[in-house]
């Protein structure tokens, strides 16, 4: 068999998804037929702007905001980059510290560590062993001088999703800006504002069977941050840039799509994911779940398999014909160990090890579960080359999983 003849199959969901055709449906007239730029006074431009703000008011549905707390972006790294440095230069005269997370994505991160170069002083929050924050100790950090709180609403490595709600009522009482980022949780699980009282929302469109290229921060209305980018007035003059509508419209159709078919796809990727987080911990050793048993994405299996290094496990996976990722899509050229799995207490050997599954709508579980007898194969040849794994069988050593195995 040529690779040419492997079925593949994509697991790598929580990277990106594929367009949808109804996605697509919606999308192409507002390329071919509805091309005005939205900021223009004639019939094409009033045409576009028409469409804009009924995608924006159809967004916020989905959302339980107000339409004029919804600002398109291009992606969520960029509402990210927004909320965070936008409500740093807004509010600095207030104070300069900012509250976060360990286990961050990069976006988040590397907007901190930036911050923290032109003098503000950053808190990383540790979490458990399953990577839940506590509330209680964001409630211990915040300072007088504290104007900003950022924690994710769900892991994008290890599926764990966070206490928002709590945290965001924490961050009311002291009269502190919160912020969350929801690109790995929109689409998945219910994100409603209102209920979870945060003050800003990054959401992006590619994870949802939308295109790459689209994305939006939700603002509360009072809510003041400064711009991030400058130039035209788009945006109600907060964010500069032609609007992307065809990208927009996609994004909106992509979102109602997702809410409206939630609650059973939620059912089909929850049952599927713990047939096979259970197969794959019955049937190899020293394997263990990381990420919470329960408040979990619904499509999200992160596996740690020790004695092997997860680049290699990759590679071999790939070539069987299944794509899957050892973590962030955004750091995977990266040779250093997750920092999300470094956190939750992995040492460094056992993080190198990770695999990161992510289901999505159009997975089946047929094809799913066809990866177990290929992930035995492949960790038993890796294993076979390893001096800690012939220490293991020779009861020299003892294994993290063994110690540390996750009860499922």
């Amino acid at each position: 068999m040529t690779q040419s003849d492997v079925k593949r199959v994509y697991l790598d969901n929580a990277a990106t998804t594929p367009v949808r055709q109804e996605v697509l449906d919606a999308m192409l007239p507002v390329f071919q037929d509805n091309y005005g730029n939205a900021s223009s006074i004639y019939k094409e431009g009033q045409r576009a702007k028409a469409t804009l703000e009924d995608a924006r008011a159809r967004v916020a549905k989905c959302l339980n905001a107000e339409p004029a707390e919804i600002y398109f972006t291009s992606c969520g790294s960029e509402s990210d980059n927004w909320a965070i440095k936008g409500a740093a230069l807004r509010h600095a005269a207030k104070g300069k510290h900012i509250i976060t997370t360990a286990i961050e994505h990069h976006a988040v991160l590397h907007s901190c560590e930036a911050l923290a170069k032109q003098g503000y002083e950053i808190t990383y929050l540790p979490v458990d062993e399953y990577g839940l924050v506590d509330p209680e100790d964001v409630r211990k950090a915040i300072r007088p001088d504290t104007i900003l709180v950022t924690v994710m609403m769900a892991n994008n490595e290890i599926g764990t999703i966070e206490p928002i709600a709590e945290i965001a009522k924490i961050c009311r009482e002291k009269k502190v800006l919160f912020h969350t980022d929801a690109v790995q949780a929109g689409g998945s699980i219910p994100v409603d504002v209102k209920a979870l009282g945060v003050d800003m929302l990054s959401l992006s469109g590619h994870k949802l069977h939308a295109p790459k290229g689209v994305g939006l921060l939700y603002i509360k209305k009072g809510v003041q941050i400064s711009n991030f980018m400058d130039g035209g007035a788009q945006e109600r003059s907060k964010r500069a840039g032609t609007e992307n509508l065809p990208y927009i419209v996609g994004f909106t159709t992509a979102l109602e799509l997702a809410i409206s078919e939630m609650d059973a796809n939620i059912a089909k990727l929850e049952t599927i994911r713990d047939e096979l987080i259970q197969d794959i911990l019955e049937k190899i050793p020293y394997a263990r779940l990381n990420g919470h048993t329960v408040k979990r994405l619904p499509g999200n299996v992160n596996i740690s398999f020790e004695f092997i290094e997860g680049e290699s496990l990759l590679l071999l996976l790939d070539y069987m014909g299944f794509a899957c990722s050892s973590g962030s899509a955004c750091t995977s050229g990266s040779l250093d160990p997750s920092h999300v799995l470094l956190a939750i207490g992995l040492p460094h050997e056992v993080a190198h090890g990770s695999l990161r599954i992510s289901i999505g709508k159009f997975n089946n579980r047929e094809e799913v579960l066809s990866i177990v007898p290929a992930l035995e194969q492949i960790v038993q040849r890796l294993r076979d080359m390893s001096p800690l794994y012939d220490d293991i069988k020779k009861n020299k050593i003892t294994a993290f999983t063994a110690c540390n195995r996750c009860n499922y």
